[in-house]
């Protein structure tokens, strides 16, 4: 009985020296990974890091409902996201057949 208990305490301290070993990095580099070299998704993929910071830069338009006929003085053509909009001043235009539409860029 009493060699068991000796047994079962040699096994556990060698355990949790193991244990110790393995969440320290007290083994070689050929037996546990050193570095973590995770992975997630493609660049394209809205989980990676390029994803994240694309759609942390991305600018949104959105159309109200005021149309107006013809543009202020002033206006400068811009592109954003692609889109073509008039600014003038702080307002933006998209053009909407022969009429303007004020947007909202956020």
């Amino acid at each position: 009985m009493k060699i068991r208990a000796k047994v079962r305490t040699i096994v556990i301290g060698f355990s949790l020296l193991a244990a110790c070993l393995l969440v320290d990095g007290g083994f070689p580099s050929g037996i546990v990974v050193s570095e973590a070299e995770a992975r997630v998704g493609r660049p394209a993929t809205p989980v990676s890091v390029a994803g994240v910071g694309r759609r942390t830069t991305r600018r949104v338009i959105r159309r109200s409902t005021v149309y107006v006929a013809s543009l202020p003085k002033g206006c400068t053509t811009v592109v954003i996201e692609g889109t073509t909009l008039q600014q003038c001043g702080g307002t933006y235009y998209q053009a909407d057949g022969s009429q303007y539409v004020q947007v909202y860029v956020d």
